[in-house]
């Protein structure tokens, strides 16, 4: 296969898959306990990542590179992802990929507070225009017609895109190994254990009946394990190798996008005059954020969906 052929395969790949995740995600949750749905996910392919490596000669991690996979995979995976999961619950998967679009936002506030220096005019934008939009689908319901969604859902999946930054930025900062597939095997693992135990802490494991999941949530379950973490990730280290970052990061406002078609399409959700200005609103915001000339530091890419699927 020509590599332009490739390149062509690996951009669908990313804006199609995980862009489809935050769907996959709400068909998973229907009959699977969200945070032990989404901590099965990351343990089995943080493992499978895990072994792989180790097989090519990949060394032993230290105790110091597990405690900094633990940190950074707490705030990525149980922190960004699990609370996308969790607000699924509660919030259409179209407005959920929209508010953790709003990722790249966070990642400039969070940048300039801990390491500088101050956002241009054109960054500024962006984050005004980035909270206009959340203000658009969380006004009043007379505006631009329409029921705001459940704001609980709302805050939970805000507060998922600023940790998934925030772990972001701590992980250019903790103790890891040489090796990327293998710290980011390592994060996948932390990740997964953690939300395991918090889905214990909460009480899922009793609402856990394999004779009640249905097909289309173990269905999406596998989705979300082979396409939206191994063959998605896959497809952006490629794109990240073979052309430049601003063009890898488009994936950023072209997932909402098509989460928002699919949830229309396939998840019967509801495509109002509020989700539509709010969308637009949001992806401009996006990509006044990501087409800057001195861009956000590039953290470390993680096997989901999101920018915090981020899905």
């Amino acid at each position: 296969m020509s590599n332009r052929w490739r390149l062509i395969l690996s951009f669908a790949a990313v804006y199609l898959i995980w862009g489809s995740t935050y769907l996959a995600i709400r068909f998973a949750i229907e009959t699977i306990p969200p945070l032990l749905m989404a901590g099965s996910r990351f343990l089995i392919v943080g493992a499978l990542l895990y072994a792989a490596m180790r097989g090519r000669g990949a060394a032993r991690p230290t105790g110091p590179q597990w405690a900094g996979a633990a940190l950074v995979g707490g705030l990525l995976f149980m922190g960004g992802n699990g609370g996308v999961t969790w607000a699924e619950q509660r919030v259409p998967s179209s407005l959920a990929a929209l508010l953790i679009a709003l990722m790249p936002l966070w990642m400039v506030a969070l940048t300039w507070l801990m390491e500088g220096p101050r956002p241009t005019w054109r960054t500024t934008l962006g984050l005004a225009l980035g909270l206009l939009g959340v203000a658009l689908l969380i006004g009043p319901s007379e505006l631009l017609h329409g029921e705001r969604p459940d704001l609980l859902g709302v805050a939970v999946l805000l507060s998922s895109g600023f940790l998934w930054a925030l772990g972001s930025l701590f992980s250019r900062r903790v103790a890891k190994p040489a090796s990327l597939l293998m710290a980011v095997a390592m994060q996948n693992i932390a990740g997964g254990t953690l939300l395991l135990l918090a889905g214990t802490v909460g009480g899922e494991w009793p609402r856990l009946n394999l004779a009640a999941m249905s097909s289309l949530s173990l269905f999406a379950f596998l989705y979300l394990i082979i396409f939206g973490s191994i063959v998605a990730f896959s497809a952006y280290t490629f794109l990240l190798q073979n052309t430049t970052p601003a063009n890898a990061a488009t994936y950023a406002y072209v997932n909402p996008v098509i989460a928002l078609l699919l949830g229309w399409l396939l998840g019967n959700e509801p495509m109002t005059m509020r989700v539509i200005v709010a969308a637009a609103v949001i992806i401009s915001a996006v990509v006044l954020i990501t087409t800057r000339r001195t861009a956000v530091p590039k953290p470390v890419p993680a096997l989901t969906t999101q920018p915090c699927e981020s899905g």
